[in-house]
Parts: C-alpha cells; sequence; structure tokens
C-alpha cells in the first residue's frame, strides 16, 4: 500500500485546517430566518474578547453593506489611545449555507477565511447580535447604537458563559471619542 506524498498530505491538512477555521464552536449555533439586508449598516461593538488585531482599540465599529458578488462587504473601524489614530481594516464575508442562515465566513487577510456565526439576534428590530468566531476565544457584542442596556449585557453575559466563553476575559469597549 502507497501512502501519498508530503505535498498532498500538506494541501490536505492545509485544506482541513482552514475549513475548519469557517465552522461554529461545538454548541454555538446560528440563527435561523437571517436577513442580510437588515443586518447593513454600522453596528458598534460593545463588548469582545480581545486579539491583537483590536488590542487597544477603543469606539470600534463595523460597517456592512453589499458587495456585487452576492457577499458583504465589511469595513472595521477603531481608535487607537496610545498612537492617536483610527485604525481601519476592509473584508469580505460570505455565506456558508445560504442567505437565511447567520453563518458567514469572513476574510481581512487574503484567501484565509474565519467563521462568523450569528447566534443570538433581536430579530424584530436588529438592534443587537452576539457574534462568534471559529471557537471560543472569539466573541463579540454588536449593537445599533453605543450603549446598551444593563439587562441585554447581564442577558450576553450569561448566555455566553453557559456557551463556554471565559467571560472574565471580556472587555467593554468605550464609545466617548467623537471624533
Amino acid at each position: 500500500m502507497r501512502f501519498p506524498g508530503p505535498s498532498i498530505v500538506f494541501v490536505f491538512s492545509l485544506t482541513f485546517l482552514l475549513a475548519g477555521c469557517v465552522s461554529p464552536p461545538e454548541g454555538v449555533e446560528p440563527v435561523q430566518g437571517f436577513e442580510p439586508e437588515r443586518y447593513l449598516g454600522t453596528w458598534y461593538e460593545i463588548a469582545r474578547l480581545d486579539h491583537s488585531f483590536e488590542e487597544g482599540l477603543s469606539d470600534v465599529t463595523a460597517e456592512y453593506s453589499m458587495r456585487d458578488d452576492g457577499g458583504l462587504k465589511v469595513i472595521n473601524r477603531g481608535y487607537s489611545k496610545e498612537e492617536q489614530e483610527w485604525s481601519e481594516a476592509e473584508g469580505k464575508a460570505y455565506f456558508v449555507e445560504d442567505q437565511t442562515t447567520g453563518h458567514l465566513k469572513v476574510s481581512f487577510f487574503g484567501p484565509f477565511y474565519g467563521a462568523y456565526v450569528i447566534f443570538e439576534l433581536d430579530k424584530d428590530d436588529y438592534d443587537y447580535a452576539f457574534v462568534s468566531g471559529p471557537d471560543r476565544s472569539y466573541l463579540w457584542l454588536l449593537a445599533r447604537s453605543p450603549e446598551v442596556s444593563d439587562a441585554l449585557r447581564d442577558t450576553f453575559v450569561s448566555r455566553v458563559e453557559a456557551l463556554g466563553f471565559d467571560t472574565s476575559e471580556l472587555i467593554f469597549v468605550d464609545h466617548t471619542r467623537t471624533e
């Protein structure tokens, strides 16, 4: 019996790893009945688990718009107090299943995609969303305004803690800069 050569194993492994990056964490289910056109516009980042690409940023927003190819254009923006300047990144997102499932893959770095899983959403007004990445180290509470009620914050913390996210590491984002 002959085994595949190293390059085939590498390609297979890379494919498997990249595919795994767009899957939701175990037990985190994307919302159904998602309406992409209602998700468009500006969202304020209320809370997050920190990562190097957002470290030290305040006043973080995400602006979603439609792309000509059926995907979404994403512009993330935040203010670095340390550098005294705004930071901005443009990405693209595509639906993993269909447009009625809140499960997308997003890329800010060329061909590499990560999961973007909307697992709770205010379906009446699209005022808030709970979002996960491919594992429990990526988490966001997004809202249409820079402040949310204490009740929503408490609901978010309770829900994500029950799903196994480390709520002791949550950062609640400052939105006091006016420009």
